[in-house]
């Protein structure tokens, strides 16, 4: 979608979708993706799901973080081309898709992850919980324990891929692997500290801190993407 804009002022395109398929989801970023290399004039978009039960892994994962033969595996498992190691995605974590023009925000990987993170930690704030970073490391923590994931790819300053933040998922699937190539930091999700706790609350406020964080205006979504 093309917009006239103001000076300065970004739209993003939001799109609040519920549970889908990781290939699903991974074929419509590719298909938004490759529109905006080739329209420049495209607005970004924020997507915000959850995925049914998938284990992913990045550009040069170590399949020694999995704690299953992959040949014989009952689980759905994908290599894709983001960063990182391996992780898991399943319903009761919010997933976040941001796809982004990075050149009208700042061409930087580094600063476009510590903001992904900020985004995050804002979140956290809002229910009163301290979100912290970890030198060396991406993502975020509680009390020890990552919550939230970030693993992305960026194709001529188009971004991908993005963050994932355990709400209230069933944990038991992160214990088939290493997450996140990561053995010594365990992980947790926001039910520990806040029982009741559901993606769908934590959707609008997720959506609010990407805005400021980003400096976006949530737009709404067209027909035809």
């Amino acid at each position: 979608m093309i917009r006239s804009k103001e000076p300065n002022q970004k739209h993003c395109l939001l799109y609040n979708r519920g549970l889908m398929p990781y290939l699903d989801a991974h074929g419509w970023q590719r298909s938004l993706v490759g529109d905006r290399i080739h329209n420049s004039s495209l607005d970004d978009v924020l997507i915000l799901l959850e995925h049914s039960p998938v284990y992913t892994l990045g550009q040069g994962s170590n399949l020694e973080f999995l704690k299953f033969d992959l040949d014989k595996s009952q689980f759905e498992v994908h290599k894709i081309e983001r960063g990182g190691e391996v992780t898991y995605h399943c319903p009761g974590q919010l997933v976040g898709y941001p796809i982004l023009n990075l050149q009208r925000y700042r061409k930087d990987l580094h600063w476009y992850l510590r903001q992904l993170e900020e985004v995050i930690i804002r979140v956290l704030a809002v229910y009163g919980l301290q979100g912290d970073r970890l030198i060396g490391f991406t993502g975020v923590w509680l009390d020890g324990r990552k919550v939230a994931a970030i693993g992305i790819k960026v194709s001529r300053w188009i971004t991908m891929h993005g963050f994932a933040l355990n709400v209230c998922p069933d944990m038991t699937g992160f214990g088939q692997i290493v997450p996140c190539g990561i053995a010594d930091k365990p992980v947790g999700s926001l039910a520990e500290w806040i029982p009741g706790i559901t993606c769908q609350e934590v959707r609008s406020h997720v959506a609010k801190s990407f805005a400021e964080v980003f400096g976006v205006e949530f737009v709404d979504e067209p027909a035809s993407e």
